[in-house]
């Protein structure tokens, strides 16, 4: 295996992460990756629309309206990428697209309606799917009926975020896109190699995605950020060093690194990978610490995860700051807020609650028609729940908490509650993952990689055996 790289320094001096393969091969194991908690196969279908109601009721009750956090699912693709584990709907009738639009407008306008009064926007982000299989008319349309029916903040002080796919936009469109509102653009890039690209069915020529960033650039967005994936099929040590070195070069606000997580029991388009074409894990390790020294070596934070910032980009600020909050869209800058979500198999947090849409065209056109939010399934959070959200939201994102505030926010003795749960961190912390001292839990850097085990010490859902390990979740490293 490989040896235990030492914790490496930020151009702001800031410790980041260890990495030692060797742990990390024997301790990593299935689970979730905490956007939410309780995590979204926790949902019931008892959960319905009416109860997304009494959430926001109970907000104007009490007084305890947040800002606002938008999600806008656009669910449309013109290809299939084989990794893809997104709700996505692959077409090229662009009519499917103009019904849709329709439809979700009915959404926001019915949201809108729901949170008058208390509709402040401090986020918005559109994710896919594509969201730019819209046109620019109908992306002129979504936008104009996001801000009738919301109040936004200034451009300077909002966050305002797209996914890009470089392949269906021109430098024009990127234009429009600033114009339109957006702040700060994610390009999909996964790889650069073109046999990489050819494996998954993604050919995304180099020249493209760097037009696009030099246009974002050029229009004034805020920050561009890149996603890659290491693990896809034909992946090499030489072929990731190659589009690290091309990443670096074109130098993004931040980048994020995703684990391929092969899951072709739950996601059909995975199952035409060439699984003989994969990288082993002893490949994928290497890969991953080769990500880690070349963008830490390039400036780069590690935030948290997989995902690597700039030193004076927001979300590295909101780190330093102790603001960085985890949602549905990864990592965040905005952590005090409601997150609202509309469009097909979109999730919202509001209050003490998660609700999940339909995943189905047919049945959010339905449930629209009949004048009800298209809810699915959700869950209001129980006070166990909250506390665990709590602790594991400050492990997630500021790697340690105190024990302390957690009592002055709950009605606990800290030790009390959690002494199983601190029986288990004391094994982590004989692997060095974790330091437990009498008010608080830190995790050290080389437990940073290993977090989701960190956290999942503190999931009480996977208390049963049965629930250890199981297939829904990818490996946590």
């Amino acid at each position: 295996m490989f040896d235990a790289v030492p914790a490496t320094a930020s151009a702001t001096g800031e410790s980041t992460v260890e990495f030692d393969a060797d742990l990390i091969a024997r301790l990593s194991r299935n689970g979730p990756r905490y956007t939410s908690y309780p995590t979204a196969d926790r949902f019931t279908e008892s959960f319905g629309y009416r109860d997304l109601l009494r959430a926001v009721a109970d907000l104007r009750t009490r007084g305890t309206g947040k800002p606002l956090s938008l999600y806008v699912h656009i669910p449309f693709c013109a290809t299939v990428c084989y990794y893809c584990a997104c709700n996505k709907i692959v077409t090229k009738d662009r009519q499917k697209a103009a019904t849709y639009l329709a439809y979700l407008k009915r959404e926001i306008e019915m949201q809108g309606r729901l949170f008058a009064g208390i509709n402040d926007v401090e986020q918005l982000h559109l994710g896919g799917g594509t969201p730019t299989y819209l046109s620019d008319g109908q992306m002129d349309d979504l936008m104009a009926q996001l801000h009738r029916c919301f109040r936004f903040a200034p451009d300077a002080d909002g966050e305002y975020s797209i996914e890009v796919d470089p392949r269906t936009v021109s430098v024009e469109r990127v234009h429009s896109l600033r114009r339109q509102g957006f702040n700060r653009i994610s390009l999909g890039v996964q790889d650069f190699d073109v046999d990489v690209q050819r494996a998954v069915n993604r050919i995304q020529p180099e020249a493209e995605t760097l037009a696009v960033i030099a246009a974002a650039r050029a229009a004034g967005f805020r920050s561009v950020s890149i996603d890659l994936i290491y693990g896809l099929p034909k992946q090499t040590l030489d072929t990731m060093r190659a589009t690290l070195d091309k990443v670096v070069a074109a130098a993004p606000d931040r980048i994020a690194v995703y684990h391929y997580a092969h899951l072709p029991h739950l996601f059909k388009p995975q199952r035409r990978i060439d699984e003989g074409a994969m990288p082993d894990s002893a490949t994928k390790l290497a890969m991953l610490q080769l990500c880690i020294e070349r963008l830490t070596a390039a400036g780069y934070v590690y935030i948290g995860m997989d995902h690597f910032a700039r030193p004076e980009d927001d979300i590295a600020a909101a780190l330093r700051q102790g603001r960085l909050h985890r949602n549905f869209q990864g990592y965040s800058t905005h952590a005090d807020t409601d997150l609202v979500a509309c469009g097909v198999s979109a999730i919202s947090a509001v209050g003490a609650t998660y609700s999940q849409n339909v995943r189905t065209l047919d049945a959010y056109y339905g449930a629209l028609d009949r004048n009800e939010l298209p809810v699915a399934r959700g869950v209001r959070l129980s006070m166990d729940d909250a506390l665990r959200r709590s602790v594991i939201q400050k492990l997630m994102c500021q790697f340690e908490l105190s024990m302390e505030a957690i009592e002055l926010a709950f009605p606990i003795v800290f030790r009390t509650y959690f002494a199983a749960e601190l029986a288990q961190l004391a094994e982590l912390e004989r692997d060095g993952l974790v330091e437990v001292g009498d008010d608080w839990i830190t995790v050290t850097p080389k437990g940073r990689l290993l977090i989701r085990n960190v956290c999942m010490v503190f999931d009480r859902y996977l208390a049963a055996p049965a629930a250890r390990g199981t297939a829904a979740h990818s490996k946590t490293v």
